[in-house]
């Protein structure tokens, strides 16, 4: 990653954008995302052209508008719009994916313990309807540098895994992870990749054939600032005959895109918005934008860091606008507690950022997106005192 341009260098950005509470110091872009008006009334612009003449709509309008709204968003990925489709979140592109293959008995797939809990426990159940089972590679925290990633998942690959699943950024941790050496790893010993690219669109920079997976899913809804439910599923020329989705219809045998691209009756506006916020993103310095918000996610990281007289979860190298920091607490480290503290942020300081227990201990990850400032930070430290 290049140097970060100084801010004099970005359009100023007014935090009235967005929807968000003045009141609350928003650190928590990473879990759902924020779509800016702009946006939102691009949404309303689709949803009012579906209901003035639904049946035109649906069968005349919507087919081309789809697949031009695929083909910007796959420009933006570095893919070809014949090789990704939309699906509603990332959780259900794995999904996807973990439901098309065919397990048999004695099969493995390959997790870490960074991953997200909803697509472990996806791939559980496929695993355990087949006879096959989940293997877990424990992956250091804090995590020094790629190589510890590399090293765990290593240990843990054999010639029974079928499908290796890795998080481009990891959800609990905020851990950029080396996908385009363990997917090499993988494929070397002849097991499948499906990347969970969840946090990467509008974050990093991403050219998702270049990392070489089976498959690649990735939300448009969070750092991209597109409407909720919008995400992609991209998927090798190769694999796209067996990646059928969740919902079969008329679209079956058609090809990989005519059956993703009709299910059913859906909203789409999520879907046909993601060209309004690939623009309102490029509007916002695009690449400058990224690099800003990466610089700001890891100077605050640090000085929390430093006024907790605690650590980071990751160097530079492994983050990017998000990142986790332990908290300055001595006490049982479970999932309720991170969540009776995760309220007590919101309710007592206005504070919205997760709380997640993970390694034994306690972890605030905080985000950083355009309408961040140094002061949101500063509430959060004040928050807890080490």
């Amino acid at each position: 990653m290049t140097s970060p341009l100084p801010a004099a260098s970005l359009p100023d950005v007014s935090r009235d954008e967005w929807l968000l509470d003045p009141d609350v110091a928003f650190l928590n872009h990473g879990s759902f995302g924020a779509a800016p008006r702009a946006v939102l009334a691009e949404q309303e612009r689709w949803r009012a052209a579906m209901e003035r003449r639904p049946t035109h709509f649906m069968g005349d309008e919507l087919p081309p508008a789809l697949r031009a709204a695929a083909a910007r968003l796959a420009a933006f990925v570095g893919a070809r719009a014949e090789d990704l489709v939309f699906v509603e979140n990332a959780t259900g592109g794995c999904n996807t994916v973990l439901r098309s293959l065919r397990f048999a008995a004695g099969d493995e797939i390959l997790v870490t313990d960074h991953g997200y809990p909803a697509v472990r426990k996806a791939a559980e159940y496929v695993a355990g309807r087949a006879g096959a089972r989940v293997v877990e590679a424990a992956v250091p925290f804090p995590t020094e540098d790629s190589a510890q990633v590399v090293a765990a998942v290593s240990a843990r690959l054999g010639p029974r895994t079928r499908l290796a699943i890795f998080d481009h950024i990891t959800s609990p941790t905020a851990v950029i992870f080396p996908v385009r050496e363990l997917t090499a790893l993988c494929h070397a010993a002849g097991a499948l990749v499906l990347i969970d690219g969840a946090h990467v669109p509008g974050m990093l920079s991403l050219d998702v054939p270049a990392i070489g997976p089976d498959w690649y899913t990735g939300n448009c809804h969070k750092w991209l600032m597109a409407p909720k439910g919008s995400a992609f599923l991209w998927a090798a020329p190769e694999r796209q005959a067996e990646t059928h989705p969740l919902v079969i219809s008329h679209g079956f045998g058609g090809g990989f895109t005519a059956e993703f691209d009709w299910v059913g009756t859906r909203d789409p506006s999520a879907w046909l918005s993601v060209p309004a916020a690939i623009d309102f993103h490029g509007r916002l310095g695009g690449a400058r934008l990224r690099e800003r918000n990466v610089a700001l996610a890891r100077k605050q990281a640090t000085l929390l860091a430093d006024a907790w007289r605690t650590e980071r979860g990751a160097p530079n190298a492994l983050t990017g606008s998000m990142a986790a920091v332990r908290l300055p607490l001595c006490e049982p480290t479970t999932t309720e507690r991170a969540l009776d503290l995760r309220r007590k942020l919101f309710d007592d300081h206005r504070i919205e950022a997760p709380v997640n227990a993970f390694a034994g201990a306690l972890w605030a990850r905080i985000s950083a997106h355009a309408y961040n400032r140094a002061e949101d930070y500063a509430r959060l430290a004040a928050a807890f005192r080490p």
